[in-house]
């Protein structure tokens, strides 16, 4: 038997330099645990500490200092110092916190809750349906906001498409990749210990919360943006390559046990998935279209799904219960198999 009370005590007593195996996975499950209930429960830290905002400062501060370059080696000088910068701030965080468990602790998961923004994510979609409610200007308005195209003269469906798309497009960055990340290097630390794994086992997700920003900033086929977003727009699209496809078949296993329609859900996947420009979007939107049976539809750029019945607000209420399954669902299955594994070791 495991007596709890002395392991916590031990844990909160101990150093970070010194943490045993049985510690550091209690680390890793609980980090993940926390940072989902505080980002759930507190949404965006304060723009002025807000990690993302700080790697959007340097990546404007090297944007502009390599922008004159007029060849695709500009974005790789952009990638490599905005990670320089980026590794050099966390490490100096690291450093300060870890003279006691507790604060340090409390940091990570903050900062691990940095990393994917669920709570926004699922609320912004439910503002576009409370918007419908009040006028469609309103409703257009807010979906200026989430997406490229012009929203001016779109239309309910529209409306609704553009809302169910951004936000199962985003499914992808906004939470799986990087606890996808998270997972696997916490796999690998279990496996084999290493100096400072709990420094790396932070700093992996950040790296992938940094390329997404990148490419969110600079990955646009502009006149300003088509040599210096061309890395950033690559890189992102590797990492993203295989979380994207583990999202659409929890996004397919969710649609089942919410009693929506999960064999279509593959069906349009497997389909549809590869029809969007970007290599890896399709593969959320598409299996969304086939569980929801709609059509989502970017004019000129792409149709996802069959037009089994006419898109409505409600569809929205309905992305957002499939989402919220597909996000507790693949936690689950992380907890799951970070236990498992552990318990194998």
């Amino acid at each position: 038997m495991i007596d709890f009370n002395n392991l916590i005590n031990d844990i909160i007593t101990t150093k970070i330099s010194c943490i045993t195996s049985l510690k550091l996975f209690l680390f890793i499950i609980f980090a993940l645990i926390i940072s989902l209930i505080i980002d759930m429960a507190f949404g965006e830290l304060p723009t002025r500490i807000h990690p993302v905002v700080v790697m959007g400062s340097i990546i404007n501060f090297f944007k502009r200092l390599f922008i004159g370059i007029k060849n695709r080696i500009s974005g790789l000088f952009v990638v490599v110092g905005v990670y320089l910068v980026s590794i050099i701030i966390l490490y100096l965080i690291y450093l300060i916190c870890s003279w006691n468990f507790v604060l340090f602790f409390i940091v990570f998961a903050i900062l691990l809750s940095s990393t994917f923004s669920v709570n926004m994510l699922l609320k912004t979609a439910d503002d576009v349906k409370c918007a419908l409610d009040e006028s469609i200007g309103k409703a257009r308005q807010l979906v200026s906001y989430l997406v490229s195209r012009d929203t001016d003269e779109l239309t309910e469906s529209f409306i609704v498409s553009a809302t169910i798309e951004s936000l199962t497009e985003n499914i992808t960055d906004s939470y799986v990749a990087p606890v996808f990340y998270y997972f696997i290097f916490g796999v690998v630390i279990l496996l084999h210990p290493i100096d400072n794994q709990l420094f790396y086992l932070l700093l992996i997700p950040m790296a992938y919360r940094i390329s997404n920003t990148l490419d969110a900033m600079l990955g646009y086929k502009t006149d300003e943006l088509i040599n210096i977003g061309f890395v950033p727009a690559k890189l992102d699209d590797i990492l993203n390559f295989i979380p994207s496809r583990i999202a659409g078949v929890f996004i397919v296993i969710s649609a089942y046990l919410i009693n929506l329609d999960g064999k279509n859900a593959y069906k349009i996947m497997m389909r549809d998935a590869r029809k969007c420009p970007s290599p890896n979007s399709g593969y959320t939107m598409a299996t969304t279209a086939g569980a929801l049976n709609i059509q989502l539809i970017k004019k000129d750029t792409y149709i996802l799904g069959d037009d089994n019945k006419d898109i409505t607000k409600d569809d929205i209420s309905k992305a957002v219960r499939l989402s919220k399954m597909t996000i507790s669902l693949f936690t689950v299955v992380i907890i799951f198999l970070l236990s498992l594994i552990y318990v194998i070791l």
